[in-house]
C-alpha cells in the first residue's frame, strides 16, 4: 500500500509541476538598508579587480624580465580572475541596483555554467603553477627543457578547455530537473546547492554526481599541489644556504596563500554533507571566493613577488616621464 500510497503523490507532484521560465535571486535583500551601500563596496571591489589584474597582465606583456613561464602563467590566472567574478559580480550590482533579483531560466544555466567553468579552470591552473614551481625548484637544471614554451601553452589550454565538456553536461543535468513550487533563490547567483533545492522529486543522482566532479576538479588538483609542495619544502630544506632557502620560499608562499584561500572554500562549499548546509553561511562562503579573494590575488602576487614590484615601478616611472 505504501509503494501504490508513493506512486499516487508523485504523480500529483508531476501534474503539479509548472514550467519556470525565470527564478529570482533574493541577494541582499534581506538587508534593504544597506542596499546602496553594498552597491558601492562592490562595485569599488569589481572596479579594483578588474584594475589589479589589468595591470598585472599588462607588466608581464611589455616587461621582458618577466618572460619566463611561472609569469605567463600568472597573466593567465588574472585573466581567468576577470573572467571569473564578470560572471557573478556585474549581475549582482545591477540586482543591487533595481532592486530585482529576475534572471531567466537559461541565463540561470549560463551563469551557473561559467561560474562552474571558470572555478574548474582555476583548480587546474593552480595546479600547473604548483607543478611550474616544482620543476624549477626541485630540477633547476632542466627547467628550461621541460618548461618551454609549447609545453606551457598546452598546459594552459588543458586548463581553460578540460571542464568545459563536464561542467556543461552536469549544468544540462542540473537544469533538465523538474522545477516546482517557488522559484526564489536566496543567495546572489545561479550556484548548485541553492538551485537543487529548488528541484521537485529526487536528487540523488545529481548530488553524486557534483561531488564526484568536486573531486575530479577540487580534491585530485589539491592532492597534485600539496604532493608538489611537500617535494618543493624538502629540496628547499636541503639548500645550504639560508638566503637561497628565503628566495626559494618567497617564490612559492603567493601561491601557496592562493591555493590555501581558494580550495579552502570551494571544499566547503561542495564537499560539504547536504544537510549541513545553511543558506545563510552558504552565500557568506559563496561572498568569500567570489568577491573577496579575487580582490586578494593580485595584492598578495604584487606585494609579495619583486619582480612584479620593480616592473611596476618601471612602468610608472615611464608614464611618469
Amino acid at each position: 500500500m505504501q509503494i501504490h500510497k508513493d506512486g499516487e503523490q508523485i504523480k500529483k507532484e508531476i501534474l503539479n509541476i509548472t514550467a519556470i521560465v525565470e527564478f529570482v535571486l533574493l541577494g541582499f535583500s534581506d538587508i534593504p538598508n544597506i542596499q546602496w551601500i553594498l552597491f558601492g563596496v562592490f562595485l569599488v571591489i569589481y572596479l579594483t579587480i578588474l584594475m589589479c589584474n589589468s595591470i598585472i597582465i599588462l607588466i608581464i606583456r611589455i616587461d621582458s624580465a618577466l618572460q619566463t613561464p611561472m609569469y605567463f602563467f600568472l597573466s593567465n590566472f588574472s585573466f581567468l580572475e576577470i573572467c571569473y567574478v564578470t560572471v557573478t559580480i556585474p549581475r549582482m550590482l545591477m540586482d543591487l541596483l533595481t532592486k530585482k533579483g529576475n534572471i531567466s531560466f537559461f541565463a540561470c544555466a549560463a551563469q551557473m555554467c561559467f561560474v562552474l567553468m571558470f572555478g574548474g579552470s582555476e583548480c587546474l591552473l593552480l595546479t600547473v603553477m604548483a607543478y611550474d614551481r616544482y620543476v624549477a625548484i626541485c630540477n633547476p637544471l632542466h627547467y628550461t627543457l621541460v618548461m618551454n614554451h609549447k609545453v606551457c601553452v598546452q598546459l594552459v589550454t588543458v586548463s581553460w578547455v578540460s571542464t568545459a565538456p563536464v561542467v556543461i553536461g552536469q549544468t544540462c543535468q542540473i537544469f533538465s530537473l523538474p522545477f516546482c513550487g517557488s522559484n526564489i533563490i536566496n543567495h546572489f547567483f545561479c550556484d548548485i546547492p541553492p538551485v537543487l533545492k529548488l528541484a521537485c522529486g529526487d536528487t540523488f543522482v545529481n548530488e553524486i554526481a557534483i561531488y564526484v566532479v568536486a573531486v575530479v576538479f577540487i580534491m585530485v588538483p589539491f592532492l597534485l599541489i600539496v604532493f608538489s609542495y611537500g617535494k618543493i619544502i624538502s629540496s628547499i630544506l636541503k639548500l645550504s644556504s639560508a638566503k637561497g632557502r628565503a628566495k626559494a620560499f618567497s617564490t612559492c608562499s603567493s601561491h601557496l596563500i592562493v591555493v590555501v584561500l581558494f580550495y579552502g572554500t570551494a571544499t566547503i562549499t561542495y564537499l560539504r554533507p547536504k544537510p549541513n548546509q545553511s543558506e545563510g553561511v552558504g552565500k557568506l562562503i559563496s561572498l568569500f571566493y567570489t568577491v573577496l579573494i579575487p580582490t586578494l590575488n593580485p595584492i598578495i602576487y604584487t606585494l609579495r613577488n619583486k619582480d612584479i614590484m620593480v616592473a611596476l615601478r618601471k612602468l610608472l616611472t615611464k608614464l611618469l616621464m
